[in-house]
């Protein structure tokens, strides 16, 4: 059990990080928990004002990627794909000496971000956050990482409630188009010149990294390869009640498949979004993929589109179909 922390009266509000949380008399100065509130109502900070900056900083965002280009690729991004890159465009363009700022999969040493010597920057997204606001967090590592002096890496926090997010910071006009890679060695521009640490973390990086393909025919949807079978893993933009109707009433139907020896086996969600999942035989490779994914999107396009009430078979395979979700956040 952590120790507990001794009360201690402030003689006047102290500040910390310059974090403030708003009260109904105004912005309350951050004091330590068991202190006064500053507000002047003799309770304890963390039973006052305290309580709301609390919940600011912990409650879970579901759709933290909502409103960004690309929402669906983002999710894909933190969740499904092991190596992959995409240039962001920020808004009112890049800091002087900031040549490109990149968002990585991963990073070295589970880095959330790094200053490169060239100025440039990458950003980790497959790290833990210290707030439920996964897209704060980002925001603020981005943030450091802009000023960060080149060649260092950047550490992680928990944002301040009141900072920004990633929507207030990227352009949302600008593109959004991932580069899945093989491996990481995107991480190093001078293999020969790497610290042993970095060249150690690709090695073992490279050696656990699953093959991993975008298809180019439908939007995030990612082919992967695996010991025992394949798989296609999509992540939808569509509201879940409706997409598990229309899945449903495309399995009932016998036309959930790509194809033959493929099968709908159900979904996850994932940051608000449902991520449908499809076993492939080994055999069966992404371009292979590419024209049966093409076909479904219409087939999925027009069960969207029915509004009717679902058939007794279409509840049994909804009844499957959600039994056999899970959720990843």
């Amino acid at each position: 059990m952590a120790k507990k922390r001794p009360q201690t009266k402030a003689k006047r509000p102290q500040t910390t990080g310059g974090a403030r949380t708003a009260g109904a008399e105004g912005d309350v100065p951050v004091v330590g928990a068991r202190e006064p509130c500053p507000c002047g109502s003799g309770r304890r900070y963390k039973a006052c004002h305290g309580r709301a900056a609390s919940h600011a900083a912990t409650e879970l965002v579901h759709r933290p990627f909502e409103g960004l280009p690309g929402e669906c690729d983002w999710v894909a991004l933190r969740e499904l794909v092991p190596a992959a890159t995409v240039g962001l465009t920020l808004k009112g363009g890049l800091p002087e000496g900031v040549p490109a700022v990149t968002l990585a999969t991963v990073l070295p040493m589970a880095w959330p971000a790094l200053r490169r010597d060239d100025g440039s920057v990458l950003l980790g997204l497959q790290n833990d956050t210290s707030s439920g606001d996964i897209s704060r967090d980002l925001a603020d590592t981005l943030q450091r990482a802009l000023e960060a002096q080149p060649g260092t890496p950047v550490q992680g926090r928990r944002a301040p409630a009141d900072s920004p997010r990633l929507q207030d910071l990227l352009d949302p006009e600008g593109a959004f188009e991932p580069e899945v890679h093989s491996g990481f060695e995107f991480w190093v521009p001078d293999p020969e010149n790497a610290t042993p640490d970095v060249t150690a973390s690709l090695e073992r990086a490279n050696a656990a990294a699953i093959p991993t393909v975008k298809l180019q025919g439908v939007d995030a949807a990612y082919w992967c390869e695996t010991p025992e079978k394949n798989h296609l893993r999509w992540v939808m933009p569509h509201a879940e009640e409706l997409l598990l109707d229309a899945l449903a009433r495309l399995h009932a139907a016998g036309r959930s498949s790509l194809g033959e020896g493929t099968r709908l086996v159900g979904s996850f969600r994932a940051h608000g979004l449902t991520v449908p999942v499809w076993d492939l035989p080994s055999g069966v490779t992404a371009e292979d993929v590419e024209k049966p994914a093409a076909e479904f999107a219409e087939r999925l396009a027009a069960a969207l589109a029915t509004d009717a009430p679902l058939t007794a078979d279409e509840r049994r395979a909804r009844g499957g179909l959600t039994n056999r979700q899970v959720t990843l956040s």
